[in-house]
This record gives structure tokens, C-alpha cells and sequence, in this order.
């Protein structure tokens, strides 16, 4: 009688084929299954000898092939297909089964199929599942939500799967129905923001300095011993080096600069939006890419808005560092907006999120984890609520010294009309933030002005309403 299996994974496109191939070398039992049988084939063919799989090629007995409690993960695109697959399944479970949604699905649909898988006594799990396929293989970071006994269950399995940090799993427990969906969502968010930082550095290089993709990569390479060090500066250094023989140049000046996206950094901004959170790094960095979606339109205004290429210099070693200083104090602006972005979800629908834990699994695996993760983890560890990182001692200090450069490179980037919406963004929102009076007392003075909408006042408690159109008296507001 064959071995029934511990984990089945459905769904085997390269995700989910090295999610299957990564428990299977861990020493669990894998059963496999994609609508496409072909690939199932090819998995085993190719990989069979790394660890104890069972191909199928129907539902029914892709079921049947797992222990009971059953753990299935789910490895398709998200929206529809989670839900058609979902529909599938639910005829050949039994109570107490869990299914896995291991893609990048929007927390409220997360939700919704939590409450509705429940009402079926089955049990569901949203899991966000960040490194890409590399990740996936060699273990990437994993954040599951949904009930605590449901994660108990596959604990054993995804702290063995997932990265690890000093012995640490990058895996933990997020919290109920979609709040490891919703990390996920944040997660690339600020992905969306440490990328665009990254090739606006890349830009300033390159049209101010014109410097070309290997002297730059030489730069970043001296930037991963700094405090900037991190897998997205890593393999930014291996994009830049890469020569296309046949062409005799470098493969990045060949590439469109078309930069597509699949929704999460909308999703996030969105939500950030719906909570009143500034999330301003983030939110330019999702416009720049929808921007260069725009190449048709941008062709058109080059020759319509013409402006002088830059009188390129070669730039200085303090050059350097000051971008190397504004990239810095804009990533902590760019984590300092998601952290705080959680937080206030965390309030808002019920999560308890333990952010030091978030930032502790985000340290190995994914694709933002880098050096600077360890300060947010030894913020978060003092204890006590944190509303802003900025407002913690070593982000302060970092920010406090990199401010001369950072004014600096903005101000180079708008002399040369290079644009620079994630540096820029992330500056007035420093310089909004520690201003404890703005100008929005003229603003809301505005609103009633034409919509009544009341003001408050420094001087007196209540809110109150001026008659601007009739006679000019102020009047208290009950």
C-alpha cells in the first residue's frame, strides 16, 4: 500500500513546483497535482529522486493521497482560479481539512473565503510566500493567516520549508482570516519602493554622471558592505554586470523600460488610502511604474517638451555617498510608511500583528530582506507602541545624517530634470512629518469656506463654522 503523503501541493508552475520540491527535500511526503497532467510529469521525471512524491492526474485521487487532517496548498493565480479550485475541492474534503492559499491574493478575498470555508467546517489559510523561485526552493519567507490551531497543524512543515536566520525560521503566525495575506500585500509594497529608490539612484548615475551599467554596478557593489546591504542591492549588482555577447553591451541598456506590476503595490496603496495612511514612497513608486507603461505618450512629449541632456561630470566619492545617504533615508521612510501602515490595519480589523515578528521573518527569504531589517527587529524588542520608526532612536540618527545629502541629491536630480518621485516624495514627507503646524489650518478654512464643514480653533474647545458669504460672524458648532 502506498504511503500516504503529508503535504499536497496543486498547482505546479514554478512556484508551486519548488514549494513541492523544497517539503519533499525537507522529508515530507508530496502529492501532486496540476490541471495540466504534462507538468506533474515532468516534475517527477526531473526532480523525483529528491524525495517522496505521488503524481496524480485527478482530483479525486489527489485527495486521497494525503493524511488526514488533509493540508493542500494552493499554487495558482490569484482572484478567479483560487476560487474555481476551491469549488472543486470542497466536495472531496471533510471537516477539519486545511487548504492553503499559498499565491498573492487581495486580504479580503482572503476573508471572505475564510468565513466561507468555515461555515464547511473546512479549515483555510491565507499565506503569503515571498523569495520568488529561489525562494520557493531553498526556503523562502512565509507568512500564514488564519485560525491559531489551522497553523499548528502546518507548523512543523513551514518553519522546516521556510528560510533561516540564525537559527530563527522565517515563518510565524500572523493572525486571524486574511493578515498573512495582508503583510504579504505590504511586504511587496515596500518592495515597489526600495526598487524604484534603487533606479532612481541608477538614473542619477547614469544620465548626470553618465556613467555606464558596469561603473555603476561597481557602486553598488561597494554599497552591499554598508548598511544598505540586502538581496535587492545584491542582484542589482548582477543586472547591471550582465554583457549581452551578441550585442557587446550590457543587457540592461537593452531592455525596455516598461516596468509591469500585478497589482499588490496598488492593492497596498489603496488600502493605505481607506486607513489614512501617508503612504507617499510606496504610492510614487506604483505611478512611476504606471508611468512607464506610457512609452508611446513619453516618445511623444520627449519631442514635443524637449530639454538639455545634463553636462555630465564625473562624480566625486562624496557624489556617491550622498546618494548612497538619500537611498538610505528614503528606505527608512519607505519601511517607516508600511510599518505604520500595519499598525493602523492592525486596529482596524482586529489582527494583534506583531510587527518585530514580521520583521524577524522578513530577514531571510524574501525579497526585501536585508541588514537594515535587524535595527527594526531591535525596535520593536524594547517593547511599547511605536508609531513611526523614524521617531526611534537609530532611524532618527540615520535620517538626522544623511538630511545635507539627501537635500543635495534632490535638488541635483530637479537642476537636471531627472525624476525622482520615490527621493523627492520621501523627503517632503520627512519635512511634513516633523512639523508639528502645517498649512492645512488654511485649508480646512477652505473647506468651510465653501462646504461648511467646520474648523477647530488653538485658542477655544468645539468646532466652529464662519458665515464667509453672509455677514462674517463666527458662530460655535454643538
Amino acid at each position: 500500500m502506498t504511503e500516504l503523503s503529508d503535504l499536497g501541493v496543486l498547482g505546479l508552475a514554478v512556484m508551486g513546483a519548488n514549494l513541492a520540491r523544497n517539503a519533499a527535500r525537507k522529508g515530507f511526503g508530496v502529492a501532486l497535482y496540476n490541471r495540466h497532467g504534462e507538468r506533474t510529469d515532468k516534475l517527477v521525471e526531473e526532480f523525483g529522486h529528491e524525495g517522496r512524491f505521488t503524481a496524480t492526474k485527478e482530483l479525486k485521487d489527489f485527495v486521497a493521497a494525503l493524511s488526514k487532517p488533509r493540508v493542500i496548498i494552493i499554487m495558482v493565480k490569484a482572484g478567479k482560479p483560487v476560487d474555481d479550485v476551491i469549488d472543486d475541492l470542497v466536495p472531496l474534503l471533510e471537516a477539519d481539512d486545511i487548504i492553503i492559499d499559498g499565491g498573492n491574493s487581495l486580504f479580503t478575498d482572503t476573508n471572505r473565503r475564510f468565513d466561507a470555508l468555515k461555515d464547511k467546517k473546512l479549515r483555510f489559510i491565507g499565506m503569503g510566500v515571498s523569495g520568488g523561485e529561489e525562494g520557493a526552493l531553498e526556503g523562502p519567507s512565509m507568512m500564514p493567516g488564519g485560525e491559531h490551531d489551522a497553523y499548528r497543524r502546518i507548523e512543523p512543515m513551514v518553519t522546516k520549508m521556510a528560510a533561516q536566520v540564525d537559527g530563527t525560521p522565517c515563518a510565524a503566525y500572523i493572525g486571524v482570516g486574511g493578515a498573512g495575506h495582508y503583510v504579504k500585500m505590504v511586504h511587496n509594497g515596500i518592495e515597489y519602493a526600495d526598487m524604484q529608490l534603487i533606479t532612481e539612484a541608477y538614473d542619477l548615475f547614469k544620465t548626470v554622471y553618465g556613467l555606464g551599467a558596469p561603473d555603476i554596478a561597481d557602486i553598488f557593489e561597494q554599497w552591499k558592505s554598508s548598511d544598505l546591504d540586502s538581496y535587492l542591492i545584491d542582484i542589482t549588482t548582477t543586472v547591471l554586470r550582465k554583457q549581452d555577447e551578441a550585442a557587446g553591451k550590457p543587457l540592461v541598456d537593452l531592455i525596455v523600460d516598461e516596468a509591469e506590476q500585478k497589482g499588490t503595490g496598488r492593492w497596498t496603496a489603496r488600502n493605505a488610502l481607506d486607513l489614512g495612511v501617508p503612504l507617499t514612497g510606496i504610492t510614487e513608486a506604483v505611478y512611476a511604474r504606471a508611468l512607464s507603461g506610457q512609452r508611446k505618450l513619453r516618445a511623444e512629449a520627449e519631442k514635443i517638451l524637449p530639454h538639455e541632456a545634463p553636462a555630465q561630470m564625473k562624480p566625486s566619492q562624496a557624489d556617491i555617498d550622498a546618494i548612497r545617504e538619500a537611498l538610505y533615508a528614503s528606505k527608512i521612510i519607505a519601511y517607516a510608511q508600511g510599518f505604520e501602515q500595519m499598525t493602523a490595519a492592525s486596529k482596524e480589523y482586529g489582527w494583534d500583528l506583531k510587527l518585530g515578528e514580521v520583521a524577524t521573518i522578513w530577514r531571510g527569504g524574501c525579497i526585501i530582506r536585508a541588514r537594515f531589517l535587524d535595527r527594526i527587529v531591535e525596535a520593536y524588542a524594547k517593547g511599547g507602541e511605536i508609531p513611526n520608526l523614524v521617531l526611534q532612536d537609530y532611524f532618527r540618527d540615520a535620517v538626522l545624517k544623511a538630511e545635507v545629502s539627501w537635500r543635495k541629491v534632490v535638488v541635483l536630480a530637479v537642476q537636471h530634470g531627472v525624476a525622482i518621485p520615490a527621493f523627492s516624495s520621501s523627503l517632503s514627507y520627512y519635512d511634513g512629518l516633523r512639523r508639528s503646524r502645517g498649512p492645512a489650518n488654511l485649508l480646512q478654512g477652505l473647506r468651510d469656506f465653501f462646504g461648511a464643514h467646520t474648523y477647530r480653533r488653538l485658542d477655544k474647545d468645539g468646532s466652529f463654522h464662519t458665515r464667509w458669504g453672509q455677514d462674517g460672524k463666527e458662530e460655535a458648532i454643538k
